[in-house]
């Protein structure tokens, strides 16, 4: 029975609700269905009282409701709300939703393809737009009173990090920041270094999950869960999770196991396939096929599923598969629905497109309800996959991991079919940060009571390893900031350059390297204790041992270097070697990848010639362009042969052949290794060093004779404490250099780019030139690159096409890099204005490694990609997309993706080329601007064309 309150207890509670209802969190609250969660009335109520607030909660926690509450009490206010999203489709959505809640007049949008009421109270836009609008000075900014940035901890990303710390270190004083993160597990450092530039910022944790997460393998035809039953699923993490014993059990015995000998016998010949049936058979366990995994879960009702494959090929592949074998999860009803919603989103595409973008097998997929989500479709399709999967006609999605990035698209499950992914540069295992973010997605609040992570049995997989992704919740926030060309023009425009240094030394990289120092100054210490031990350990009762050790270790250093200089004379010889082949002529690899026979199909030879597939010529000597018998076509260079090379054979390469068609590379590979069976290839030995001539090593050996510890009884006890001595010591100074290189790094190199700049005349001290002026107006990687072509009048005389062709190379990057066969470029004006970008290029290049300007950092011009500029030229000379999307072997989605981009940075140009008034060198400034216009126009349309709002 509830004990009844005194009067004066029911006068203090009608006190506290009246004093609630008083305040803007109250009205906000009710215009919910669902009560808010302790945190987000914690962050609301400090937001209330005018501190920023940084909520760090898992994803599908509802944490955008705090950046939703500071819409409402900018509109309360009579105030600005600016709202940033990392990417163009989260901006999308949110505005959506704004508009749904506030009506359209009220909210605008902002994200480089579309403007949308730019000057309305609130604004979703992306974050770049935001620093662009900050360095700009722009008159939007007046009255702005609170700006969220939704997905915060994106400030990681090595390449758009940056723009986030730009944008938190610029911001008026007078702004209230909202900062939105996933669950990082250094929450409380990036909440001090916020209350440092942004002043009171209150930090707000949460790792509680709203609907409980439980963690599966699935095998064969079992399922087995990852963590025993009394364990946690989905609290605060802090009950001890065992893995299960019989998950462990069956991964031991399978892994235990070794193929069949048959198997062996047959080798590669043997497809995975035909394996997996041999393991069904005999009752043992396998990886389960995509249409069993959607099958299974439907039939337990544990759709709808995103299935994460790390491959765009893979999501698409799937959902043939799932169509072969027969997969329907949508009844007639959803699929008439299914069909009438497709009809109306991309009744705008034209119906000679509809065929090339794969329309009518993407449909079908819709109608079973099951489809693709992957950067390479058309945005207007991704959008109807995601509008069809919240509206549960789509059941079933396989999608790479950029569905996890914050899109609105939870599921009841989800599956992953690998834990190692390609990361650019090479498979690795998926982090923890990743696994928790992409099976975040499973559990829909206030829908299901509880969400599922599937993995998929893989052969040789650890639970005890997969138990530990899982388990871990939280990931560290590593700063990746890294000043640019265009922001030191911009800063020291805005503040001069010793400010500028100052603020840039208030970045969160410098917060944390900063940080780091004092651990590192105590590991300094307890080195300097250990080598007080190791140099009594060491000490000679008839010499300096310490003296004795340096000889011994000179000794070893000198000989070392003479076998490194054979090496070095080998490699010389085998550049020089490779000078002389020709086109026929049959080699022997020795070593590496690409190990044995190969046909020159080029000699790659630099005389003056583009052979490089981005157009320029080489700089480190002869890269033959081979054909293995393996059927590979690939270009090779001095390193991958450490003897000289000579031709052992010849054979005549056909006129006809085309290094792009596999049946000409087939029908030659054959003859290759047809001649193979003839061919003995000659075996080269590497020689040795001359350490025996050597005076340096003879003086060496001479006083480590006759040094007076050459004859100690315990010479080489001491020896084992000398090394280790010197090792510690090595570390020690090691070190040391960690933390003066750790101090003041940012600024050190701010001070690089503007010595560059300056001599440049971008700079002069704390002035900006005209030509800092135009760059200040261009974003991008090769932001100095566009800026020097503007300046020496390169894109002068070019139409709309050419130009588009041009300024491709400045945004496109090919996803592989394929040495193999150079890219095809326009003829004419445009292939020398090409020439002359990638000229400048080198030039600046050159300039950068001058000024130690380091590109492997992060800062720097990269070298231009000139793999779109065909693409980019036929779409803006009108050619249909079916011929453009042949020509250029990409998908639909990455055309419109790089076309938007090469849009994005022409009108950047229209806007920075100079005026038909300025110096000689540039006087048709003025028509670069109005063909960068006009080229605009021409890239967009059709495909281009849609919008993703309206």
């Amino acid at each position: 029975m509830t004990e009844e309150l005194s009067p004066a207890q029911r006068y203090a509670a009608a006190r506290i609700r009246a004093a609630e209802e008083a305040t803007a969190l109250a009205p906000f609250r009710k215009m919910y269905e669902f009560g808010l969660d302790p945190y987000q009335v914690e962050a609301c109520r400090a937001l209330e009282s005018g501190k920023g607030v940084l909520v760090a909660a898992p994803t599908g926690s509802g944490k955008t409701i705090v950046g939703e509450f500071a819409v409402h009490l900018a509109l309360r206010q009579g105030r600005k709300c600016f709202y940033t999203t990392p990417i163009k489709a989260l901006s999308n959505q949110k505005y959506a939703d704004l508009v749904k809640r506030y009506g359209a007049d009220k909210v605008g949008l902002l994200t480089g393809d579309n403007s949308v009421n730019s000057e309305a109270p609130v604004v979703v836009m992306t974050t770049e737009v935001l620093r662009n609008m900050l360095y700009a000075g722009s008159q939007s900014l007046l009255g702005l009173g609170y700006v969220v940035m939704d997905e915060v901890h994106y400030l990681s990303d090595r390449f758009r990090g940056a723009v986030w710390e730009e944008v938190i270190i610029h911001l008026p004083e007078s702004v209230t920041l909202v900062s939105l993160s996933a669950t990082v597990s250094n929450a409380e450092e990036f909440g001090d270094w916020l209350d440092t530039v942004r002043g009171d910022t209150e930090v707000i944790v949460s790792e509680e999950r709203p609907v409980p997460l439980w963690q599966h393998v699935m095998a064969g035809r079992k399922v087995y869960d990852l963590f025993e039953e009394e364990s946690d699923h989905g609290g605060r993490g802090s009950a001890r999770r065992e893995v299960n014993p019989d998950l462990l059990r069956m991964a031991r015995e399978e892994n235990s196991r070794t193929y069949n000998p048959k198997e062996r016998r047959r080798g590669k010949m043997v497809r995975e396939a035909d394996r997996e049936r041999e393991r069904r058979s005999r009752g043992r366990i396998w990886t389960p096929s995509r249409p069993e995994v959607i099958a299974r879960l439907d039939n337990e009702d544990l759709l709808p599923a995103i299935n994460f494959i790390f491959s765009r090929a893979g999501c698409e592949a799937a959902v043939q598969q799932c169509l072969y074998a027969g997969l329907r999860l949508n009844d007639d009803g959803a699929r008439l629905r299914v069909r009438e919603i497709v009809e109306e989103r991309t009744s705008s595409i034209p119906t000679e497109d509809l065929h090339v973008l794969g329309y009518y097998e993407w449909l079908e997929g819709l109608e079973r309800g099951i489809a693709a989500h992957h950067a390479g479709m058309l945005p207007t399709f991704k959008e109807v996959v995601e509008e069809l999967f919240v509206r549960g006609l789509v059941k079933a999605v396989f999608a790479t991991e950029t569905l996890a990035l914050g899109i609105n698209m939870p599921a009841r499950t989800v599956i992953l079919e690998k834990l190692v992914k390609w990361n650019g540069e090479q498979h690795a295992d998926i982090t923890p940060g990743e696994y928790t973010q992409l099976t975040g997605r499973a559990g829909r609040r206030g829908i299901d009571v509880e969400g599922h992570a599937v993995v998929l049995w893989q052969r040789g997989m650890d639970p005890v390893a997969l138990a530990g992704l899982a388990g871990t919740r939280t990931y560290p926030l590593r700063s990746s900031f890294k000043p640019s060309y265009n922001m030191a023009v911009n800063l020291v425009q805005q503040f001069g350059r010793h400010r500028s240094r100052e603020l840039l030394e208030t970045s969160f990289a410098q917060f944390q390297a900063d940080r780091s120092v004092v651990g590192i100054s105590r590991q300094v210490q307890r080195n300097e204790e250990g080598l007080d031990g190791y140099r009594e350990g060491m000490t000679c009762h008839l010499g300096n041992f310490e003296e004795y050790a340096r000889l011994r270790r000179d000794l070893k250093d000198r000989e070392t270097e003479l076998a490194k200089q054979g090496a070095a004379q080998r490699r010389v010889q085998a550049a020089g070697s490779l000078e002389k082949l020709k086109p026929g002529d049959v080699i022997h690899v020795p070593t590496g990848k690409f190990a044995g026979l190969a046909l020159v199909l080029d000699p790659g030879m630099p005389a003056g010639r583009s052979n490089g597939h981005r157009g320029y010529e080489y700089t480190e000597g002869p890269r033959p362009l081979v054909l293995t018998v393996e059927r590979q076509v690939k270009r090779l260079a001095a390193i991958d042969f450490p003897v000289p090379v000579e031709a052992i054979d010849r054979m005549r390469i056909p006129k006809t052949f085309n290094p792009r068609s596999p049946q000409s590379r087939r029908d030659l590979a054959s003859a290759l290794r047809a001649k193979a069976g003839h061919i003995v290839p000659e075996r080269r030995g590497r020689g040795r060093a001359a350490a025996a001539d050597d005076r340096e090593i003879a003086r060496l050996r001479a006083e480590l004779r006759a040094h007076p510890c050459h004859g100690c009884d315990e010479r080489e006890d001491h020896a084992r404490w000398a090394e280790r001595y010197h090792r510690l010591k090595r570390d020690t100074v090691q070190l040391e250099r960690r933390i003066e290189g750790r101090t003041n790094t940012i600024a050190r190199t701010f001070d690089r780019i503007h010595a560059l700049l300056t001599e440049l005349d971008y700079l002069r001290e704390d002035e900006v030139t005209v030509h800092g002026k135009r760059l200040a107006r261009l974003y991008g990687e090769l932001d100095l690159l566009a800026s020097e072509c503007l300046r020496e009048g390169v894109w002068e005389g070019l139409n709309p096409a050419e130009l588009a062709a041009c300024v491709s190379a400045l945004v496109f990057e090919a996803r592989q890099s394929d040495d193999a066969v150079a890219p095809k470029v326009p003829g004419g004006a445009a292939k020398a204005a090409l020439g002359e970008m990638v000229r400048i290029w080198g030039r600046l290049d050159a300039l950068e490694e001058e000024h130690r300007i380091n590109q492997a950092e992060g800062v720097g011009q990269r070298e231009p990609d000139l793999g779109f500029a065909w693409a980019a030229y036929q779409w803006a000379s009108d050619k249909s997309l079916d011929e453009v999307l042949r020509e250029a072997e990409m998908p639909a989605g990455d055309f419109v993706r790089w076309c938007k981009q090469v849009i994005d940075v022409l009108g950047q140009i229209a806007a920075a080329a100079p005026p038909s008034s300025a110096p000689p060198s540039s006087q048709s400034g003025s028509t670069v601007a109005r063909n960068a216009r006009k080229a605009v126009d021409a890239l967009l349309r059709g495909v281009v064309a849609y919008s993703s709002v309206g």
